[in-house]
């Protein structure tokens, strides 16, 4: 596996080592030892699977202290703009937003750090697979609006499907002073 920090702090893309042939293919999406040597030292305890029609956008979505989460993404079918906001007030890219394309051709996977918002926009239908490293808590959970004009985000797309909860979440400027990750 090849490890790359992105052009937001410690938001890390990763790149599997993939073995195919006539069969089909083989390839390990995580190892502990492997991620530890990489610096990545985040324990896994919840897996997540949404599938999602072509044109849909989900997030942006988080969880706050003391359940917030990483997660390691990838999209196991199709394909996704993965979005991400760094949310870490402390942070030199704080506010700043990155876009990753997420394939099931290229099989590369993306660790989001605590502290980040979280979302995507399906280029096809899709199926995304994520590890958690904190469990889901009503509580905790949070968001910010897909569409906040302060954070001026190109989905690439016109009239995507949103769902009515997505709709409704604040824009940052709303909700940043009370942000604890």
């Amino acid at each position: 596996m090849t490890f790359t920090e992105l052009e937001l702090k410690d938001l890390i893309l990763i790149t599997p080592n993939v073995f195919g042939d006539d069969r089909g293919f083989f390839m390990e999406t995580y190892n502990k030892q492997t991620f530890t040597n990489a610096g990545l030292t985040m324990e896994f305890v919840q897996d997540n699977h949404s599938k999602s029609s072509a044109g849909v956008v989900r997030g942006l979505h988080f969880q706050q202290h003391p359940y917030a989460q990483g997660k390691l993404v990838r999209a196991t079918k199709g394909s996704i703009w993965d979005v991400i906001v760094d949310l870490r007030k402390d942070s030199p890219t704080y506010r700043k937003v990155a876009k990753v394309l997420l394939d099931d051709k290229d099989k590369r996977m993306l660790y989001v750090p605590v502290g980040f918002a979280h979302g995507f926009v399906t280029i096809e239908d899709c199926e995304v697979q994520y590890k958690c490293t904190n469990l889901y808590h009503k509580a905790s959970e949070g968001g910010i609006r897909w569409n906040d004009p302060s954070l001026k985000i190109d989905w690439g797309i016109e009239n995507p499907l949103v769902s009515t909860k997505d709709q409704e979440l604040p824009y940052l400027d709303e909700i940043e002073s009370s942000l604890t990750f």
